[in-house]
Order: C-alpha cells, then sequence, then structure tokens
C-alpha cells in the first residue's frame, strides 16, 4: 500500500512488465528529448520579444504544461505500480492478472484471445483488457472449461474458457 498526501492508503496499480517499460521508456524519452526541445522553442520564442501577440510562445509554454503534466502522471503512476510477471505466478488453472486467455462465445462459436493487463496496457486492438473491464472481472477467478457471462449493453454474453497460459 502506499499513502497519498492525506495519510490515507491507496491501493497499487497492477502492471505488467512490459507495461512499466513502456511507461518508463515515455519518461525517458519526455525528460531527455521533449524537455529540453520544449525549453529551446520557449527560448527562441522569448528572444522574438512581445509575448502577448507572440503564438510561438503560447504554444510552447501549453506544450510544456501538458509535458510537465505527463512526465508527472507516469511518474505517479510508476511509483504506486504493482509490476506483476504471470510468468513467475505458480500456475493455478484459473484466470489472473497477466494471463492470456483463449475463450468461446457460447452463442456464435467465436474464438478470442485475451491478455490480462492494467489500465494503461489494455488495447483492445491488440487483444489487451483491463483488468478492470467488464470482460476481464468475469473471467477472472473462473477455470478452463467454466462459462463466464459478461454484461453487455446488448445483452449477456457467454463465453466459455478454452486454455489459461501464462505467457
Amino acid at each position: 500500500m502506499v499513502a497519498d498526501s492525506l495519510g490515507e492508503e491507496m491501493d497499487k496499480i497492477p502492471m505488467t512488465p512490459h507495461g512499466a517499460d513502456v511507461l518508463r521508456e515515455e519518461l525517458d524519452r519526455l525528460k531527455s528529448a521533449e524537455r529540453p526541445r520544449i525549453i529551446k522553442a520557449i527560448s527562441e520564442a522569448l528572444e522574438q520579444g512581445d509575448l502577448r501577440e507572440n503564438a510561438e510562445f503560447q504554444y510552447a509554454k501549453e506544450e510544456q504544461g501538458f509535458i510537465e503534466g505527463r512526465i508527472l502522471e507516469i511518474e505517479n503512476k510508476l511509483s504506486a505500480a504493482q509490476i506483476i510477471d504471470v510468468r513467475d505466478i505458480v500456475r493455478s488453472g484459473k484466470v489472473i492478472f497477466g494471463v492470456t486467455v483463449t475463450v468461446i462465445n457460447i452463442e456464435d462459436g467465436k474464438e478470442s484471445v485475451y491478455k490480462i493487463v492494467g489500465d494503461d496496457e489494455s488495447d483492445l486492438k491488440l487483444n489487451k483488457l483491463s483488468v478492470y473491464s467488464p470482460i476481464a472481472r468475469a473471467l477472472v477467478g473462473k477455470q478452463i472449461g467454466d462459462i463466464a457471462a459478461v454484461k453487455t449493453p446488448s445483452g449477456d454474453v457467454e463465453l466459455e474458457i478454452q486454455s489459461i497460459e501464462h505467457l
């Protein structure tokens, strides 16, 4: 647990090693390339004189605010991260954070493969589901052969678990 500024405890954020690496790479790029670039742009804009009508200066200051905000956001996420490498976890036969699970839609027979990841890593195009998504929540704790009922706007969908892999 991590204590916030009010002394209250907040939960750790689950994250895969890959997700943490991606955030660290972005943080490094922001600090080593983007921050110096924007400082240079602001300096050049300052040399042009009247700042009230200097669009380059205004844009650079806005961009600086965004970059500094993103740096702070990433640093906070990494400091609260609980990095979980599913390959190091004893296989229980159940769907847990970090596993790759293959399911069959009972209604149409369509097979889908999902990796259960943290919020920042989720990307439906890459079949990476946030552990907090309705599908992942329905799957977590289930075993091969179990059927998970997922509530969707168009009604319940039943998914049968075919395989669980610790990749």
